[in-house]
């Protein structure tokens, strides 16, 4: 291979790049050369850089899973950071307040139409379904759905301007 030693120092480089340290490189570089060398074994490498180049990437991902999964394994409960995973209070405020303002803006619909609406955005009935049960018309569905989506799409975009 021509260039070996700028192929190193780019290797080097890209390791290095990505947090490791130049002893954790080399070693990663050096093994890629093992890989590329067993490959060759049994197989043709066209381009050996972009082999090595994958190669150490691969390695290092590979590496630092590990080093991930032995410290998970072995760290002392009292050290792990504490996660929470709720939402953050105002987020819980804010769903709770888009709620209040959609059943606002829902009872301001005609019963009919909130009817037909719901029965299809919260109880998952098809138009088909809804004209059935109501004794109307899939047309007359449609409309009502139109109707109730366009209102609550304007009423809740006006309600958070304010």
């Amino acid at each position: 291979m021509r260039d070996f030693p700028l192929l190193v120092i780019k290797l080097r480089k890209l390791l290095r790049s990505r947090g490791r340290t130049r002893d954790d490189a080399d070693d990663l570089i050096q093994e890629a050369f093992l890989r590329m060398e067993r490959y060759c074994r049994e197989h043709e490498v066209r381009e050996p850089e972009a082999f090595l180049v994958r190669a150490v990437i691969n390695l290092s991902v590979d590496e630092r899973r590990s080093a991930h999964a032995r410290h998970a394994g072995t760290a002392r409960i009292e050290t792990l950071p504490l996660v929470d995973p709720n939402p953050l209070p105002e987020k819980v405020l804010a769903a709770e307040q888009r709620v209040q303002r959609m059943k606002r803006g829902l009872q301001m619909l005609t019963p009919r139409v909130r009817e037909v609406f719901l029965m299809n955005r919260l109880d998952g009935f098809s138009y088909p379904q809804i004209a059935q049960r109501l004794g109307i018309t899939e047309s007359a569905v449609e409309k009502h759905i139109a109707k109730a989506s366009q209102f609550m799409w304007e009423w809740m975009h006006r309600q958070e301007e304010r």
